[in-house]
C-alpha cells in the first residue's frame, strides 16, 4: 500500500506542470491570454490514452517485467521532458514549450496507464477499495506538490529551478517502481498487437450486461460533475473573494477529499462493492443540496466551508469504490487497455454533463439547479441496485462471501 501511495504521487505530480503551474509561468512571462488558453489542448493525451494502451499490454520491456518496465521507461522520459521544458522561455518560444508540454502530458498519461494496470493486478479483490483510497491520496498529494508548492517556491526561485526540482521529485516514483514487486498473474500477455487491440473489447462485450455497465460508469457521477462545473462562478457571484475561495476549496476541500477517499476505501471492503457504491453514491448525490442551502443563505463563510467540505468528503467517499469497481472489471491479460477505456468513458461524463450547466442556471437559477444536481445520479443508483448481480465479471463473484 505504501508503494501504491508513492505511485499515486508520481501519477499526480506531472498534471499541474502542464496545467495551472505552466499557466502561471506563462502569465508571469507576459504570454498572450489567447495562447495560454490554447495550451489546454496539451492535456488531450489524458483523454485519448486508450489509443496506445494496447502497446503496453502486448509488449514486455527487457527489464523489470511488463508493468514495472513500462513504468520506469515512462518515468525516466517524464524526468527528461520536465528538465527540457525548464530550460525554455515561454514568451520567446511558445511552440517549443507547447511541444514539450504535450510530451510531458503524453508520458504522464502513459505512466497512468501502467500504474492503473499495476494496481488492478497486484491487489486482491478485498484490497481494491483500500488500494483505490491510497492511490487517490497519493495522486492528490502529487497535484498539491506540483501545484500549490511549486507556485509557492516560484515566488522566490526562478521557474527553471522550480521545474528542475519537480523533475527531481519524480525520483520518488522511480524508487517505488524499483522497489515494487512485479504482479504475478497466470494470464499470458497478448501474442499479437491485433489481439491486444481487439481481444479487450471482445472480452468485455461478451459479458452479461456489458452495455449496462458502461451506462452506469458514464452516469454514476453526473450529478457531482454538474454541481462542481460552476462552483467557482457560483461563489464569486455570492460575493466571496478569490482568496477565500482559494483557501476553502484548495486547502479545506482537498483535505476533505483525501479523508473521504481513505474512509471510502477502508469501508468498501467491509460493506462490499455493491453496498458501498449505493450508500456512498447516495451521499455524493445529496451533497449539492449543501450548495443549494448556501445559495439561499447567501455570502456566509462558515456555511460555504461546510458546503465545500461536505461535498468534497462525500465525493471522496464515492470515488474510492467507483475506482475499485473499475479495477474489478479488468481482465488481467488486458488490464492496461480495459482500464484506460473505462476511465476514458468516465471522462465523457465530465464533458457532456458540464457543458449545459450554464444554460440551466440562467434558465432556473442556482437553488433549483443544485436540487436537480442532487437527483441527477439517482438512475445510476437504481440501476446498480437492481442489476449488479446480473453483471458477470464485475466483481460480484468475489462478494458471494458474507460481508
Amino acid at each position: 500500500m505504501f508503494l501504491l501511495l508513492l505511485m499515486g504521487f508520481a501519477s499526480g505530480l506531472p498534471l499541474a506542470l502542464t496545467g495551472a503551474t505552466l499557466q502561471a509561468w506563462m502569465t508571469k512571462e507576459g504570454v498572450n491570454l489567447k495562447v495560454i488558453g490554447a495550451f489546454a489542448l496539451v492535456g488531450l493525451p489524458y483523454t485519448f490514452k486508450f489509443i496506445w494502451s494496447p502497446l503496453m499490454d502486448r509488449y514486455v520491456p527487457p527489464f523489470l517485467g511488463r508493468r514495472r518496465g513500462w513504468m520506469l521507461l515512462c518515468q525516466v522520459a517524464l524526468c527528461a521532458s520536465i528538465v527540457m521544458i525548464s530550460g525554455t522561455q515561454p514568451a520567446q518560444a511558445p511552440v517549443l514549450v507547447a511541444s514539450l508540454a504535450a510530451l510531458i502530458a503524453f508520458f504522464s498519461a502513459s505512466q497512468d496507464i501502467v500504474i492503473d494496470a499495476y494496481r488492478a493486478e497486484i491487489l486482491a479483490k478485498d484490497e481494491l477499495g483500500a488500494g483505490a483510497g491510497i492511490a487517490i491520496l497519493g495522486y492528490r498529494l502529487g497535484m498539491l506538490t506540483s501545484g500549490a508548492l511549486a507556485l509557492y517556491l516560484a515566488d522566490d526561485l526562478p521557474w527553471r529551478t522550480v521545474y528542475l526540482l519537480m523533475a527531481g521529485v519524480m525520483g520518488i516514483g522511480i524508487a517505488a517502481t524499483l522497489l515494487a514487486p512485479e504482479p504475478q498473474t497466470s494470464e499470458a500477455a497478448p501474442k499479437t498487437l491485433a489481439e491486444a487491440v481487439l481481444q479487450p473489447l471482445l472480452d468485455f462485450f461478451h459479458r452479461n450486461g456489458a452495455f449496462e455497465i458502461l451506462t452506469f460508469i458514464i452516469i454514476y457521477k453526473v450529478g457531482e460533475v454538474m454541481a462542481v462545473t460552476l462552483t467557482t462562478n457560483f461563489m464569486i457571484t455570492l460575493g466571496f473573494s478569490l482568496k477565500e475561495i482559494s483557501v476553502v476549496t484548495k486547502v479545506f476541500g482537498l483535505a476533505a477529499t483525501i479523508i473521504g477517499s481513505l474512509v471510502g476505501g477502508a469501508l468498501t471492503a467491509r460493506l462490499g462493492m455493491k453496498r458501498a457504491l449505493i450508500i456512498f453514491g447516495l451521499l455524493q448525490g445529496i451533497s449539492p443540496l449543501c450548495f443549494a442551502a448556501l445559495s439561499i443563505v447567501g455570502r456566509n463563510l462558515p456555511v460555504m466551508a461546510l458546503a465545500v467540505g461536505t461535498e468534497n468528503f462525500f465525493v471522496g467517499l464515492a470515488t474510492a469504490p467507483f475506482i475499485a469497481f473499475l479495477m474489478s472489471l479488468c481482465n488481467k491479460r488486458f488490464t492496461a487497455t480495459q482500464y484506460a477505456l473505462l476511465t476514458s468513458l468516465g471522462a465523457v461524463c465530465r464533458v457532456t454533463a458540464g457543458a449545459p450547466t450554464g444554460f440551466i442556471v440562467e434558465a432556473i437559477g442556482w437553488t433549483p439547479f443544485f436540487i436537480i444536481c442532487a437527483f441527477a445520479s439517482a438512475p445510476a443508483l437504481i440501476f446498480i441496485a437492481l442489476r449488479y448481480e446480473h453483471w458477470a465479471g464485475c466483481g460480484a463473484e468475489a462478494e458471494a462471501r458474507p460481508s
